[in-house]
């Protein structure tokens, strides 16, 4: 093996991924190194001119050859930071997007002002969510999917968080007692079916379906869990769900029977994001 520095490597490794056109190619040359050198990134730059050793040039090439191949670098790393936590990530779950934080930032707010008794999330997923909630208000949150590889996924974030979740399986909230929940959260699938050809090859051919899809047209989740949560939420209890940025004007009036006091909170692009709203006696 040729000897190569780190500085080297990063330098090499970012041209590969900028001529790939891969977004960011220093930055995720940057964390694939970190990765194959299971070192942060003031190690990198502290010892930039040490020669990489055999072992770790190769998984650095296997990693970078995964990037360039389309892989997420969240799924080659296993990680992602979301409200100031790292996450296991893999396929079995969706990456947690920093905008979901608003959804989190939301339920904390109201948590801080009712102290609601029962807290569930619903298609937790990484469970991101409901640790993040569990951890910021000292609260316990019930958490569930219908993917029982997800939620295999949430409880080892839950167990390396040391976090008061309650996982369980389910379709949504097909299980849950009715008036039994006092805050609803959910991030449900929201994109349109009629989309699948148009969206990001990374997100389309790396992310699970069943965490992507609405129905036909990104809508079909929050209709049963808009008509599921007047059931289970008990009244003066409230709802919070993320919202695709072409959802908002769908999802408004599957409101209107149950619900009042719904307020839209927009994320930094300016998009509705997150739609609250409170059981209705």
């Amino acid at each position: 093996m040729i000897s190569v520095t780190l500085a080297t490597a990063l330098n090499q490794g970012a041209q590969l991924l900028g001529q790939a056109a891969i977004s960011v190619p220093r930055l995720t040359a940057e964390v694939l190194l970190c990765h194959a050198l299971q070192r942060d990134r003031a190690y990198l730059f502290a010892h930039s001119t040490d020669e990489l050793t055999e072992l770790a040039w190769i998984h650095y090439g296997r990693y970078l050859h995964e990037r360039l191949g389309g892989k997420p670098t969240q799924y080659i790393t296993h990680n992602q930071e979301f409200y100031g936590r790292d996450f296991y990530v893999n396929r079995d779950v969706l990456i947690p997007r920093p905008e979901t934080e608003h959804l989190v930032e939301a339920a904390l707010a109201v948590i801080a002002e009712s102290i609601p008794g029962r807290i569930l999330d619903i298609g937790t997923g990484s469970g991101a969510i409901a640790i993040s909630i569990a951890l910021e208000s000292n609260r316990t949150v019930m958490a569930c999917d219908i993917s029982t590889e997800a939620l295999a996924v949430a409880e080892r974030n839950r167990r390396k968080h040391d976090a008061p979740v309650l996982y369980f399986a389910a379709d949504l909230a097909s299980t849950v007692r009715p008036n039994s929940i006092d805050l609803l959260v959910s991030n449900p699938p929201y994109v349109p079916a009629s989309d699948k050809s148009t969206i990001q090859a990374e997100v389309r051919d790396w992310e699970p379906e069943v965490a992507l899809y609405g129905g036909d047209s990104g809508n079909e989740i929050y209709a049963r869990l808009i008509a599921q949560a007047a059931d289970i939420v008990r009244p003066g209890g409230q709802l919070m769900m993320e919202m695709g940025y072409r959802s908002l004007d769908a999802i408004r009036p599957m409101l209107d029977a149950y619900w009042s006091n719904i307020n839209v909170i927009h994320d930094l692009a300016g998009l509705p994001r997150v739609i609250t709203a409170k059981r209705q006696p």
